[in-house]
């Protein structure tokens, strides 16, 4: 078999989108390996942060907590670019900060496309929308992963939208058996439930069992896709009222894999997306700060 060419890639991830909209916790070290799965290159890793000078001053544990999280995204080859928090006095007297590195972000991503043949994007932000079509009128495979509030124009624009809830281990499942890793019988993992047979109260759950090429291979019978599919029965639901909408791409959910009689079962699965709180999108941007700094791992 002939080896896979290797493929130049840049990743840019808007730290803060990410962080404020399901994102807090997300390791970068799996989306570095998400974005080069296909034998890719990692030309450019550029992680946009936002850093409050003022805060630091003062308050040694965001200083150091910040300081941590910008090391840990060094050490696995990210450039660290920092936008500074501005801060400004409303006409009430209240002070409040700003600080967008959108501009930053899509500058960098059409000057260094000349070198690059696949641009992945971790941002919801529909501002990029118009930055995607013209790194893909570059010749550039353009892909998007974010968790919640994402533009549906967004998401339309590029070449493969990705949640990064079903990226394996991308984001921590809560309360999971660290023993078990993602896949395994016993183990939890996030996926959608493709098909729902509303008469006979049951359906099959498919989730990505793990990182690697052929995103594109959803049918598991085949030996080369990356997916895998469970059973679900009605009652290993939560939220009965979830089964009304089945199947649908759009419910993301999370569930322990079981070996049952006739295969891998779904237990115990609950919805994570979207949630009462999403707004598709429609995040408010007057103030571009993060309270804390995130975690890398």
């Amino acid at each position: 078999m002939p080896k896979q060419k290797s493929q130049r890639v840049g990743l840019y991830v808007d730290v803060a989108n990410i962080t404020r909209n399901g994102g807090y916790g997300m390791r970068f070290d799996v989306l570095r390996d998400f974005a080069c799965r296909e034998a890719g290159e990692p030309v450019r890793l550029n992680a946009y942060v936002v850093y409050d000078e003022d805060r630091a001053k003062t308050d040694h544990d965001y200083r150091m907590r910040t300081f941590n999280f910008h090391s840990t995204l060094r050490d696995y080859g990210y450039k660290v670019i920092e936008k500074t928090v501005a801060w400004y006095i409303d006409e009430a007297g209240n002070r409040f900060g700003k600080a967008n590195s959108d501009l930053d972000m899509a500058v960098d991503a059409l000057l260094q496309s000349e070198k690059l043949e696949k641009v992945v994007m971790a941002t919801g932000d529909g501002d990029f929308t118009q930055v995607i079509s013209a790194l893909q009128n570059k010749g550039c495979r353009v892909e998007v992963a974010a968790f919640q509030n994402i533009s549906s124009l967004l998401k339309r624009e590029a070449d493969l939208f990705m949640s990064g809830y079903l990226i394996p281990n991308l984001l921590p499942i809560d309360g999971s058996d660290v023993k078990k890793s993602w896949g395994e019988i016993g183990s939890r993992v996030r996926g959608i439930c493709y098909t729902y047979n509303q008469s006979k109260s049951f359906g099959f759950m498919r989730y990505l069992a793990r990182i690697g090429p052929g995103l594109w291979v959803t049918d598991t019978r085949r030996s080369d896709s990356p997916y895998g599919t469970a059973f679900a029965h009605e009652s290993n639901f939560q939220d009965s009222a979830d089964i009304n909408h089945l199947p649908s791409r759009e419910m993301i959910f999370e569930f322990e894999l079981t070996q049952g009689d006739k295969g891998v079962q779904a237990s115990n699965i609950v919805k994570i997306y979207p949630s009462k709180k999403d707004k598709d999108g429609k995040e408010s941007k007057e103030n571009e700060t993060v309270a804390d700094a995130p975690t890398a791992d």
